[in-house]
């Protein structure tokens, strides 16, 4: 590694150009290594981009006021984030939550990498962690083989793998809106967020039916017994938990009055917009490992979709992270050798938010060290905190598993408070303690 450089980056997803931006903006060299654009790629990406989206298109809920990962984006924003400063540019409607024009987006996040004069984006596979320097090593749930290789080796821990499927994209001009409507539950938005196509109870039993027998893509035999995490459930996977399963998930009706009938219909699928043309709409929590043909068979039995043309089906790749609770310590470092950081999903946060919301602590401990200074973790009453705080020792380690930010991870409130004022009382104590945590550490920059 080159005396040039202050510190190496290996990953140019969320978490890695996130931790690029804020030491670049504190003066630190940063040799910010990407594999694809080298002739390498993974499973799952499609362009050299970085930043890429491979899932949803979606940072899910931007209220600060009542959920968890909304307070999450107004604490990044606090910090000069680059990834919530590119969501603003590529936003595209979707009601409370905030959702991008992913190639925008990417686009957006690789210009200001790029044009920043302290970074050096290097495209090129790293096989080996290096040895000499403050390393982060970013590589998300697809690290490369040999790379995964030699982190065993310096964890002695054995990797942890899950499934993460991949919703369909639907082109806009083949749904059909004499059927399918527009509207966000409960009247949310600007009432075109969503596109929804209703199913009355005949139409859903079949629908669920076809959906347990469809071809599924077959196991490899070192896949058979990894988990799925929870909250990217391919949705047959969720169908065979129970006929209603589906209608209390992806497909509730509840909030959605039919405007043929006025009232909420059996089941609904939701489209949500995935470009800033609005020509491309991906189906909300529509994760599947049905084959291809398959896909196209059923999803063209949803009412308003039997004529779908599809810009990408869905798919299914296995996931990597490390027992981070016992590898890494307070401050993301590798225990038995902290030069070396961990952020990102590698980490087992789940979530584009929380991925680069790890990426931007990392960046800023790894400055505080090469400044000879150092910042303590945010307090556990934070959104930032929380998380990292469940990463880096709160989580139980026997079953540890992927996790989005969620007020369940926060520090209890030390008066009791009413429910309905819970949520409210949480925000404001974590805004004040983010504020002073910022102000001591002297962050805003």
């Amino acid at each position: 590694m080159s005396k040039d450089y202050d510190v190496h980056i290996i990953g140019g997803g969320l978490a890695g150009s996130e931790a690029a931006w804020q030491l670049a903006r504190r003066g630190f060299k940063v040799r910010l290594s990407e594999m694809r654009g080298s002739g390498d790629t993974t499973p799952a990406h499609q362009t050299d981009g970085l930043a890429e989206l491979v899932c949803s298109n979606s940072f899910r809920s931007d209220d600060a006021e009542n959920n968890a990962v909304g307070l999450l984006h107004q604490e990044m924003r606090s910090l000069s984030s680059l990834v919530m400063a590119a969501a603003e540019i590529a936003k595209v409607p979707a009601g409370s939550a905030l959702a991008v024009d992913r190639d925008l987006f990417s686009e957006t996040v690789t210009k200001e990498l790029e044009n920043n004069g302290n970074i050096d984006i290097v495209r090129e596979r790293i096989d080996e962690i290096p040895a000499d320097v403050p390393v982060i090593i970013a590589t998300g749930p697809l690290t490369a083989t040999n790379l995964a290789n030699d982190i065993m080796a310096k964890t002695g821990e054995d990797r942890l793998a899950f499934f993460d499927a991949i919703a369909p994209i639907v082109y806009h001009d083949s749904i059909d809106l004499d059927v399918a409507w527009y509207a966000s539950r409960w009247d949310k938005g600007d009432g075109k967020d969503y596109i929804n196509c209703p199913m009355d109870e005949a139409q859903y039993r079949a629908f669920h039916q076809a959906l347990l027998d469809a071809e599924k893509t077959e196991f490899k035999e070192w896949e058979m017994n990894t988990p799925y995490f929870e909250g990217c459930m391919p949705i047959e996977v969720m169908a065979a938990r129970g006929l209603d399963t589906l209608r209390f998930g992806p497909m509730k009706p509840v909030g959605l009055d039919n405007p043929k009938t006025g009232r909420w219909m059996h089941a609904v699928v939701q489209l949500r917009q995935d470009n800033k043309q609005g020509t491309l709409w991906n189906m909300v929590g529509f994760q599947t490992k049905m084959k291809h043909a398959a896909q196209v068979e059923l999803f063209r039995t949803i009412p308003g979709l039997e004529k779908a043309e599809f810009a990408r089906l869905g798919g299914l790749h296995r996931n990597t992270f490390i027992r981070s609770p016992i590898l890494l310590d307070r401050q993301l470092r590798l225990k038995t050798a902290p030069n070396i950081r961990f952020a990102g999903q590698i980490t087992g946060c789940e979530g584009y938010v929380e991925s680069s919301a790890v990426g931007l602590m990392a960046g800023l401990m790894t400055a505080a060290d090469l400044g000879a200074t150092r910042i303590e973790q945010p307090p556990g009453t934070t959104a930032l905190g929380a998380l990292l705080g469940h990463i880096t020792g709160d989580a139980h380690v026997d079953d540890y598993q992927p996790m989005n930010v969620n007020f369940g991870l926060f520090a209890p409130l030390e008066e009791k408070t009413h429910k309905k004022q819970r949520k409210a009382a949480i925000t404001a104590r974590a805004r004040a303690d983010l504020a002073e945590w910022i102000g001591r550490y002297k962050l805003a920059i």
